[in-house]
């Protein structure tokens, strides 16, 4: 994934966007830090007081209450604000997840389907981390730290103008070093973040396809292919390391050479008369407190560094196409019907029938004009010019070779993809013009490679429509043949189902998903390959559920078994794309010869 062209203000623009909700705890935090920073500074005055009259026989009771006034006050003050500061960095990286989460479960199918599930995890558990790292400390230790080392500063400047000169020359040597060093922590950390993500990738490729794995004996490639990865991760982390202590020794040693430089040139200023001792004292405790805003400085940047590599990686998901669609929709509340199929839900704006106002709204007729379609990595389009009514009622069966763009035409229809010439009706009404929402509320979709949660069956089967009754969804699980496993569960709607239903049969996982799509009594029906796990007898009995369904609503079915479309209203033929011929299976079988071989390889004429 190439990350988006973002300059500095993009990712300052990202950080204040993060920060802005939360900025009233925020400020709140900075002022403690800063007062306790403050209190800091005055401490060596105090302490130089405090010589001052021990050195002139004076009572020192006041500025020693003074001086531990001071310390105790300013560790308050910093506890304090270091909690509430922690608190809204918590507060921000939750934030960061929430939207981030959001953005991805609104990206078009295509955008997330090109992307490796294992770096987005990566992206929404540890890059939105480091949002907590710029919060807590980066942005605060920049404040508070600048601040201290312009007091600091300037205090030293009151008490010696030319040690101060000495200080100066080592801080700007420092600067120079820590400019040089920043850009390498930020490539560093972008590297380190990007091979942990490839790590996520590949562990994610390997438990994908683990009875794949397992029975083609592959575990050690695999873990040799993590393993790479591992090794990778760890090496760029190291990278990452080694320019980090760069960068703090750099600044301690920085310190360091202008403590034994001021102790140097200070002791030859006390020995000539040119400054009393006290003052070499103050000075000295400036020079040993500018330490602590120096390294503030030096960790705030290499954070800030950090946290830019991961801003850019959360980024590139901002910058991928999203479906316009609000999240969440609140389901509708359905009704039960007699056949023990729900009814169908109200919708706002929807077409309705010619029965009357506020009668429930009839089966939809979709229609194609000359609608053509690529895949972003193929050459060839998927469908070509294709024309194609689908009227409203009845079964419609799309038939024809692998990658004749049967499935591509469900996807078209469900909006997850748009076409690129052409367009595309229901009941009149171009998709264009339909509320994303809406248009999915009309229609129930059952995938070939079906989706079974983790979970209960209730959840299962009711995971569009969470108000259904049990009654509901019993009726639906006789109706789509699952008696028998409801019986197995013992009757109990709640039993658990194991992750991807890997405790159910192929063909109670379709079946599963045709009755979680029956549940939402939709106006169009589209089933891909539904019936390609089912044996003989569970075939039958679906092919008669579904010309039952065909009998109140829409249904356009893909099937490569003919079996489950002879009783079709209409075949289509499609073919490289577009509709080749269409008619009935008996017409078909005289009149297209690529139909006719395909009855006839599968035995049915």
């Amino acid at each position: 994934m190439s990350a988006p062209a973002a300059g500095e203000r993009h990712w300052l623009r990202m950080i204040a966007g993060y920060v802005r909700p939360h900025r009233g705890p925020f400020v709140a935090a900075a002022v403690l830090l800063l007062a306790s920073s403050l209190l800091g500074l005055a401490q060596p005055l105090a302490a130089k007081a405090l010589i001052d009259g021990l050195t002139a026989g004076q009572g020192v009771g006041r500025a020693l209450v003074v001086l531990t006034g001071l310390v105790i006050v300013a560790a308050v003050l910093l506890g304090v604000g270091n909690y509430l500061i922690l608190r809204t960095a918590e507060a921000v990286a939750l934030d960061g997840r929430r939207g981030l989460v959001r953005h991805l479960l609104r990206l078009t199918v295509p955008a997330l389907q090109r992307q490796a599930p294992g770096d987005l995890l990566a992206r929404v558990a540890g890059d939105t981390m480091l949002l907590r790292q710029i919060a807590s400390q980066s942005l605060i230790d920049i404040f508070t730290g600048g601040v201290m080392l312009l007091g600091a500063v300037v205090l030293m400047a009151v008490v010696d103008l030319t040690l101060l000169g000495v200080t100066a020359v080592v801080v700007v040597l420092l600067v120079v070093i820590m400019g040089l060093l920043m850009p390498r922590i930020r490539a560093a950390a972008l590297r380190s973040q990007e091979s942990v993500g490839d790590m996520g990738a590949a562990l994610e490729r390997a438990l994908g396809a683990f009875t794949t794995m397992k029975a083609s004996g592959t575990e050690a490639t695999e873990a040799a292919r993590i393993d790479a990865a591992a090794l990778t991760a760890y090496r760029q982390g190291v990278s990452l390391a080694r320019w980090g202590s760069v960068a703090g020794t750099s600044a301690g040693l920085a310190i360091q050479v202008a403590f034994l430089v001021v102790l140097g040139v200070g002791g030859a200023r006390v020995a000539s008369g040119a400054m009393p001792v006290s003052a070499l004292v103050a000075f000295l405790l400036y020079v040993a407190y500018l330490s602590h805003p120096v390294m503030q400085l030096v960790g705030a940047g290499t954070y800030l560094q950090i946290g830019r590599a991961a801003l850019t990686r959360i980024a590139e998901i901002d910058a991928l196409p999203t479906e316009p669609i609000d999240l969440p929709t609140a389901p509708p509340v359905r009704a039960a019907t007699a056949t023990g199929v729900p009814a169908g839900p109200a919708r706002v704006g929807g077409p309705t029938t010619a029965t009357g106002a506020g009668s429930a709204p009839g089966p939809a007729e979709v229609v194609f004009e000359q609608v053509s379609f690529r895949y972003p990595d193929r050459d060839e389009p998927a469908l070509r010019d294709l024309t194609l009514t689908v009227p409203a009622g009845g079964l419609t069966a799309l038939v024809g070779p692998s990658g004749s763009g049967k499935t591509t035409v469900l996807a078209l229809i469900e909006r997850f993809a748009e076409p690129h010439q052409g367009r595309i009706l229901v009941d009149g009404r171009p998709l264009a013009d339909w509320p994303l929402a809406e248009l999915r509320a009309t229609i129930g979709y059952v995938e070939q490679d079906v989706a079974v949660l983790a979970g209960t069956l209730r959840e299962n089967v009711a995971y569009a429509t969470p108000g259904a009754t049990d009654e509901e969804i019993r009726a639906v699980l006789r109706t789509t043949r699952l008696g028998t496993l409801l019986d197995r569960l013992g009757d109990d709607l709640d039993a658990p189902v194991r992750h991807r239903g890997l405790s159910l049969s192929g063909g109670e996982r379709q079946r599963i998903a045709l009755a979680r799509a029956l549940l939402r009594r939709p106006r169009l029906l589209l089933l891909d390959e539904v019936t390609s796990q089912l044996d003989a007898a569970n075939e039958a009995a679906l092919r008669e559920v579904i010309q039952e369904i065909s009998r109140r609503t829409t249904v356009v079915v893909v099937a490569h078994r003919l079996s489950t479309v002879l009783a079709a209203d209409k075949i289509v033929v499609l073919e490289n794309g577009t509709a080749r011929s269409v008619g009935s299976h008996p017409e078909l079988v005289r009149t297209d010869a690529l139909y006719a071989s395909l009855a006839a390889e599968q035995a049915l004429v």
